[in-house]
C-alpha cells in the first residue's frame, strides 16, 4: 500500500487484493485505529486548515476514497492512481477478514429498532464475528461518557459507527486517547442497510459514479455541490499548470545529496 497525497490532502493506494492484509496489519498496531471513507467534498474540507478534518486524515491508517473524482484527479495530476471503494462492499470485506479472525465487533449509532434488526442480521450472516456491544446514535452529551467506558472495556476489534454520531469521522480521532486497541470506521448508512430500512445504491450505478444523483432525489438541496465540484476542478488545473511538485524537488535534492556525499575510505584515496 502507498499514500499519496492528493491537492494536499492524503489518500490510500490499496488493492482489492491487499485489503485483508492491511486490515490485519492495522489490527496489530497498538492504541486506536481509524479507517475512513473519502468522498471529494471530505477532500475539499480536508484543505480547511481551520478545520481539524485533515489532521484526523492524516493520522488515519487507512483512507480509501469513493469518488471517481478522487481518480480522475491523481490521474491528471499525474499521481498513482488510488482503486475507489463502495463503501458497503468495503465494509462486508472488512467484517469478512474479522469473521475469518474471530474477532469482535461493536455497533454505534442508528435509532434503537434499526440497532438491533442490523444486528440481528450481522450475527445471522457471520457466524466467526463476535458482537461485543451496541449502543444507540443521538444519545445526549451526558451519556457520553457511558459510550466511550462501555467500547474502552468491551476492546473490540472494530467499531462501526453509523447515522447518529454527530462528529462522525471527529467523533472517534477527537477521543483516541480514551480507547484501548479498536479500529473506527464511519459509514452513516452502514446500520440502516443492515436493517434493511435503507436500500444502498446498486453496484452499476455506483460504478458509473452516477450515486450523486440518487443523493440528490433524496436531498435536492445537493444539487449546490456543483460549487464545490467546479472549485475542485480549478484546483486541479492550478495544481497541474503552476504549481511547482515540491515532492520532484526534495528527490532531485536527496539524489544530489548522495552523490556529492562521500565516505572516509573515499576522501584518503583522493
Amino acid at each position: 500500500m502507498t499514500r499519496i497525497e492528493l491537492l494536499g490532502v492524503p489518500v490510500d493506494v490499496c488493492r482489492q487484493e491487499n485489503l485483508e492484509d492491511e486490515i490485519m496489519k492495522i489490527l496489530e498496531k497498538p492504541g486506536t485505529k481509524q479507517i475512513v471513507f473519502l468522498s471529494v467534498w471530505d477532500l475539499l474540507k480536508a484543505r480547511n486548515k481551520k478545520k481539524d478534518f485533515g489532521d484526523c486524515l492524516r493520522n488515519a491508517d487507512l483512507i480509501l476514497p469513493v469518488s471517481k473524482s478522487i481518480l480522475k484527479g491523481a490521474r491528471f495530476l499525474r499521481l498513482d492512481v488510488p482503486v475507489r471503494y463502495n463503501p458497503f462492499t468495503a465494509v462486508i470485506q472488512i467484517l469478512n477478514t474479522l469473521d475469518r479472525h474471530y474477532k469482535s465487533l461493536y455497533l454505534l449509532g442508528a435509532r434503537k429498532k434499526t440497532l438491533q434488526k442490523a444486528e440481528s442480521n450481522v450475527r445471522d450472516t457471520f457466524h466467526g464475528l463476535k458482537i461485543v456491544g451496541r449502543y444507540v446514535g443521538y444519545f445526549p452529551k451526558s451519556a457520553e461518557d457511558d459510550v466511550v467506558k462501555a467500547i474502552y472495556k468491551a476492546a473490540p476489534s472494530l467499531v462501526l459507527v453509523s447515522e447518529g454520531v454527530k462528529e462522525k469521522n471527529l467523533w472517534a480521532y477527537h477521543r483516541r486517547e480514551q480507547f484501548s486497541s479498536s479500529i473506527f470506521l464511519y459509514y452513516r448508512d452502514c446500520l440502516g442497510i443492515f436493517a434493511g430500512r435503507i436500500h444502498r445504491v446498486s453496484e452499476k450505478t455506483f460504478d458509473s459514479g452516477k450515486e450523486i444523483w440518487s443523493e440528490v432525489g433524496h436531498s435536492p438541496l445537493k444539487v449546490f455541490l456543483i460549487f464545490p465540484y467546479l472549485w475542485y476542478k480549478i484546483l486541479l488545473l492550478f495544481n497541474r499548470f503552476f504549481k511547482k511538485d515540491k515532492n520532484s524537488e526534495e528527490g532531485i535534492y536527496h539524489v544530489e545529496s548522495l552523490e556529492n556525499k562521500t565516505s572516509p575510505e573515499e576522501s584518503k584515496d583522493m
